[in-house]
């Protein structure tokens, strides 16, 4: 699918612990600030439990969830922008993905160094914040000042972008980020070839200790929802934990736990949600296989997912929605029903299709 998430936060909030749970990596974990000092990349399959349904129907001999690609970065601190701690190489991993896991830390432990020597949640997604903010108007003030010089020149595209560049910059001097702009499809940053680190969506990750919460995160939860966010609570470490066991011992843990579901599976659902990302599924050669494309493709470009001549040679899809085909029970049925449809080069899939692809030469 091509979409990537990067876990953001300072050091020693937790980032490469749960990146590990995540993608049962083992990157480096210590109580010292920068263990991280390169990115990891990993990737987690989504879980979905629509594929056990539907596995109940077609039978196959193997079954292939989707995936999603998680990058650890290490560690920012105040002043990151102008390249203090390892604020350069930061920031260039942040350029490289498409959305952000702010893991913050809001736990208590003598036993892990904190930069700032307290824990206090808020200030922390503040820093964070405030760099990526000071670094998109480092970016818009430099652009601003070439784009000037085009448009004395009568470059009308110049002028229409230092317009918008106006509106940008006055936000983020108010320390509003990009992304709480409304951005209409011309006046999106990517319309001008420039890529905003406040623009990118974030989903915020309260990293709690594994006795009780901190009390502190609660104006944190404020900060959140006033902004419109998302938010997962999760004690990383024990969802490290939890990983390593056996499937039996992991239940039997999380039922010690009281815990019901993994914060894992959260963070996933809510990591494919942020990046409105959808999942279609195909049911040949005997592989049941979940495929991930962004809300809104078109039938063609599903296809080019699974094999990029398969859009160039799209004559039509055969489509019947999870929903239908569990009710019926198996192909044959939903066909001789009536469920089973066609849709040619149009059509805009929809979660939970089932589609077969008729492909020419």
């Amino acid at each position: 699918m091509g979409s990537k998430l990067g876990l953001v936060g300072l050091p020693n909030a937790g980032k490469s612990t749960l990146f590990n749970a995540l993608t049962h990596a083992h990157a480096a974990v210590a109580p010292y600030p920068f263990t991280t000092t390169d990115r990891n990349v990993g990737v987690a399959s989504v879980e979905d439990p629509r594929l056990e349904a539907l596995g109940n129907c077609v039978s196959p001999e193997r079954v292939v969830p989707t995936s999603i690609e998680f990058v650890d970065i290490a560690g920012l601190v105040k002043g990151a922008h102008k390249g203090e701690g390892l604020g350069n190489q930061f920031l260039s991993h942040v350029y490289s993905v498409d959305a952000l896991l702010h893991v913050v830390r809001c736990f208590e432990d003598s036993n892990v160094a904190h930069t700032l020597e307290s824990v206090d949640p808020l200030r922390d997604v503040e820093i964070i914040t405030t760099e990526l903010l000071l670094k998109d108007l480092e970016i818009l003030q430099r652009r601003a000042d070439h784009d000037q010089k085009l448009a004395r020149s009568g470059d009308k595209q110049a002028q229409k972008f230092l317009d918008v560049i106006s509106r940008w910059i006055e936000a983020l001097s108010k320390g509003i980020p990009i992304r709480r702009l409304p951005l209409a499809g011309e006046e999106h940053p990517q319309a001008f070839g420039i890529d905003l680190l406040s623009a990118k969506p974030v989903l915020y990750i309260a990293n709690v200790g594994e006795t009780a919460l901190s009390a502190a995160w609660d104006s944190l939860r404020q900060k959140i929802a006033d902004e419109q966010s998302g938010l997962v609570i999760c004690c990383a470490k024990l969802e490290a934990e939890l990983v390593e066991l056996e499937p039996s011992d992991r239940q039997a843990m999380m039922q010690a736990c009281g815990i019901q579901e993994s914060a894992l599976n959260r963070i996933i659902r809510e990591s494919a949600t942020l990046l409105r990302l959808i999942s279609f599924f195909t049911t040949t050669s005997k592989i049941l296989q979940a495929w991930t494309i962004p809300k809104g493709t078109k039938a063609p470009q599903a296809a080019g997912v699974i094999h990029t001549d398969f859009e160039k040679q799209f004559i039509r899809a055969e489509v019947i929605s999870t929903k239908d085909l569990v009710r019926c029970a198996s192909e044959s049925a939903a066909r001789a029903q009536g469920l089973l449809r066609l849709e040619g080069k149009d059509y805009v899939v929809q979660d939970g299709d089932v589609i077969h692809f008729r492909i020419g030469q």
